[in-house]
């Protein structure tokens, strides 16, 4: 749940500046920038801690660091995607699609205990899902169509 802190500090900082410099709340915009830092974030982890995230995909998928790397740069994609209106609809659509499919990966990585950080098998397991991850994803998944598709 402290990654959600990038989301919520963005989104509140966001919305004082653009009640300072617009004069009013920009939620839409300050919604999206919120999302967008936070998945920007997270896609260059798959960058900084990719033995880690390599673990977490399950086994019968081949070319885990293709993968690695592949969702990190379609991250940083989706993140760039919010900020544009003309695609924030179908971004927000994709990223919303893209979050449960991953959501197979945090459920594989929480029965290993895999430790995503130091790459090994030290994690938290299966309390961590249920505690944490899923009802982040819950949030990240109900902010990108509220803000992405809802108020768009």
């Amino acid at each position: 749940m402290k990654l959600l802190t990038i989301l919520f500090v963005t989104f509140i900082l966001a919305l004082i500046g653009t009640k300072l410099y617009q004069g009013d709340w920009n939620f839409l915009f300050s919604g999206n920038l919120g999302m967008a830092a936070f998945i920007i974030f997270t896609g260059f982890a798959h960058f900084k801690f990719q033995k880690g995230m390599a673990m977490m995909i399950p086994d019968f998928i081949p070319a885990k660091m293709f993968w690695v790397y592949f969702t990190g740069i379609i991250e940083v994609a989706a993140g760039v995607g919010l900020m544009i209106p003309s695609v924030r609809e179908l971004t927000a659509i994709l990223l919303i699609i893209f979050l449960i499919l991953v959501f197979l990966a945090n459920i594989n990585s929480s029965r290993k205990k895999i430790n995503l950080f130091k790459g090994d098998y030290s994690g938290p397991g299966m309390g961590y899902l249920y505690k944490e991850r899923i009802p982040m994803q819950i949030i990240l998944i109900v902010w990108t169509w509220y803000f992405g598709i809802y108020l768009n």
